[in-house]
C-alpha cells in the first residue's frame, strides 16, 4: 500500500463518516416530524482491485443510506377527527393538487397523517399533500375499479335529508265510546264524522320538509274501530282533498283489550301531486302485535296517546366527519343523520424500504418497492387506521447521539490517517538534504 493510497483511504473515510453524520443529523432534525422514518448509515469497503490471500490492495469506505420505512412509530392521541394513524404496513394516498385523479400519475404514498379541510373542504395534511380514496354509492359500496381513486373533499357535502318510511303508534282507544254503526269511510277526512279519538304526526318528506299527517279512530262496532290516515298539509300537495284520506281501514281488538287486526304494519302511500317536486312515499304504521298490550289497545280509560316513534329527518347541514379504523369517511349533520361518504384505501408494497423518498415525508415508486396495491383497512399487511392519533417519528434520540459520537472519533482518525501519511512523505522528501 504505497503513501498516496493511504491519503486516498483517510480522504475516503472523511467523506464517509461525514456523510454518516449527516445521516444522523437528519434523524435528528426530524426527531418531531409526524410519520417519518429514521435512516441508517451502513458502511461498506472500497477495493481498488481484487485481493488474493496474502496480497493487499489499498482502498477506502463508502456509506449507503438504508431506509427503515417498514418501522413503525408510537401512535400518539390528539383532538383532531382527521388525524390519522397506520397500525400496520399501509400507506395514505396523497396528491400535491385536490383535482388530481388516480390515472394522472401524479399519486404519491406517505405516513404523514395530520389531515385537515382547506378552505374548499378538501382533507389535506400538514406538508400540502391531498388525502385520496374511494367515493362511496348510495349502497355504501367501494368502486368496481379499486384504482378508482379522487381527493375525499366534505365541501360539496351541504347537507342531507331523509324521508319518513316507519311510524309507531302506542296509544289507548276507551272500550266504553258509543259505537257508530253504518259508518261511511271517508267521513271523518271530509268532517262529516267527528272522530272518537285522533292524534297528528309529523312526518319527513323526501325533501325534508314536515308534513302533518293526522290518524284519526272511530267506534263502529264491538272491540272494532274504522281508522283514516288523513293529510293536513296544503291539498294541493296530493292532488287537492278528493285524495284524503290517504289510508283508511279497520282495527280490532281482543275481549282483554290487546289487538286482534292487523298483524302487520299498515301501509299509508302519500299520494304527492308531481306539482309538489316530492317522491312517492310509502309509510309503514305500526299499531302493535296482536295479542300483547303495546301499540293500539283497548282498554277502559280515556283515549290517550304517547309521543309516536317516527323515523326519518327534517335538512341538516353538515355538522362533522368520523372515521373509523376500518378507513369509513362518515359525514355527520346536525339533525341527527349520519352518511358513509367515502372509504380511505391503503397502499401496500413488496419492498417499502425500496421506496424513492421525496420533500415533505412522501415516497414515490421505485424499481426497488415493487408494484403498489390499494387494500381495504384490516386486510392483510395494510393493518388499521387509527383516528385522532399520529404516528410519532422513529428516530431513537440516545441512538443518535451514539452513532455520533463512533462517527466522529471515526472522522477524527480518519484526520490522522492523512497526517501520518503527510509526515511519513516529508520524511521521503528530506532523504536527498
Amino acid at each position: 500500500m504505497s503513501l498516496y493510497g493511504a491519503l486516498f483511504t483517510g480522504v475516503s473515510s472523511l467523506a464517509a463518516n461525514s456523510r454518516a453524520l449527516g445521516i444522523s443529523s437528519n434523524n435528528i432534525a426530524n426527531v418531531n416530524t409526524v410519520g417519518y422514518k429514521a435512516s441508517v448509515a451502513q458502511f461498506a469497503t472500497l477495493l481498488g482491485r481484487d485481493t488474493p490471500a496474502g496480497q493487499f490492495s489499498s482502498g477506502g469506505v463508502k456509506t449507503i443510506t438504508q431506509q427503515r420505512v417498514t418501522a413503525q412509530g408510537l401512535p400518539q392521541n390528539t383532538d383532531s377527527g382527521t388525524d390519522l394513524a397506520i397500525s400496520g404496513q399501509g400507506f395514505f394516498v396523497v396528491s400535491k393538487t385536490a383535482n388530481a385523479s388516480s390515472g394522472n400519475g401524479g399519486l404519491l404514498y406517505t405516513r404523514a397523517g395530520s389531515f385537515a379541510p382547506d378552505e374548499d373542504g378538501n382533507l389535506r395534511n400538514a406538508q400540502g399533500f391531498y388525502l385520496m380514496g374511494w367515493r362511496l354509492d348510495t349502497l355504501g359500496n367501494i368502486p368496481a375499479n379499486t384504482s378508482s381513486l379522487e381527493p375525499i373533499s366534505l365541501g360539496s357535502l351541504s347537507g342531507t335529508a331523509e324521508a319518513t318510511t316507519s311510524v309507531s303508534i302506542s296509544a289507548n282507544l276507551q272500550a266504553s265510546t258509543t259505537a257508530v254503526p253504518g259508518y261511511t269511510a271517508g267521513s271523518m277526512a271530509s268532517g262529516a264524522q267527528t272522530p272518537a279519538f285522533q292524534r297528528t304526526v309529523e312526518v319527513y318528506d323526501s325533501q325534508g320538509g314536515v308534513q302533518p299527517l293526522r290518524l284519526a279512530f272511530i267506534k263502529t262496532g264491538a272491540n272494532t274501530w274504522q281508522y283514516e290516515a288523513i293529510y293536513d298539509g296544503n291539498p294541493a300537495n296530493i292532488g287537492g282533498s278528493g285524495s284524503n284520506p290517504v289510508a283508511s281501514g279497520t282495527v280490532t281488538f281482543n275481549t282483554n283489550g290487546t289487538l286482534a287486526t292487523p298483524a302487520a304494519p299498515i301501509n299509508v302511500t302519500i299520494p304527492w301531486a308531481a306539482s309538489s317536486g316530492l317522491a312517492p312515499q310509502t309509510i309503514g304504521l305500526n299499531v302493535g302485535t296482536p295479542g300483547q298490550s303495546g301499540g293500539l289497545t283497548q282498554f277502559e280509560a280515556p283515549s290517550s296517546s304517547e309521543s309516536p316513534i317516527v323515523n326519518g329527518a327534517a335538512f341538516g347541514r353538515l355538522a362533522g366527519v368520523s372515521i373509523n379504523n376500518e378507513g369509513y369517511v362518515t359525514a355527520v349533520f346536525d339533525n341527527g343523520l349520519q352518511r358513509q361518504v367515502y372509504k380511505i384505501p391503503l397502499a401496500t408494497f413488496t419492498n417499502p424500504d425500496g421506496l424513492t423518498a421525496l420533500n415533505a415525508n412522501v415516497y414515490r415508486l421505485s424499481e426497488d418497492s415493487g408494484s403498489v396495491t390499494l387494500s381495504e383497512a384490516n386486510v392483510g399487511s395494510a393493518g388499521e387506521i387509527n383516528a385522532q392519533s399520529l404516528e410519532a417519528s422513529t428516530v431513537d434520540l440516545a441512538k443518535e447521539f451514539t452513532d455520533m459520537i463512533t462517527t466522529q472519533r471515526a472522522y477524527s482518525a480518519a484526520t490522522r490517517i492523512i497526517s501520518t501519511a503527510d509526515a511519513m512523505l516529508q520524511e521521503m522528501l528530506s532523504i536527498k538534504r
